[in-house]
């Protein structure tokens, strides 16, 4: 499933390490959203660990979890349609 991370960080620093950390998710599509192709499970765990990495009384950081309907539905202006990873590459 896609899950769409998005985040409002005031400190540079704290957002720069979690755009870094989240690269390793999935893809950046704005300058504080992130499409992810994980399972339920994946994020739950993604969630666990970014709420180590940020302080909650400063920072805003949402995890939107898609079925595969909404995804379908998407539409954009600009960009490519949310596309989940190649299964293998061809190295």
């Amino acid at each position: 499933m896609l899950v769409l991370i998005v985040y409002d960080i005031p400190d540079d620093k704290r957002r720069l390490k979690l755009a870094n950390f989240l690269e390793g998710y999935g893809r950046r599509v704005q300058y504080s959203v992130f499409e992810c192709f994980i399972s339920l499970e994946e994020m739950r765990k993604l969630h666990q660990t970014v709420k180590k990495r940020v302080k909650p009384a400063e920072d805003n950081v949402r995890f939107y979890w898609l079925s595969q309907e909404a995804v379908s539905r998407v539409l954009t202006i600009g960009s490519s349609l949310p596309e989940p990873p190649p299964n293998a590459y061809i190295i």
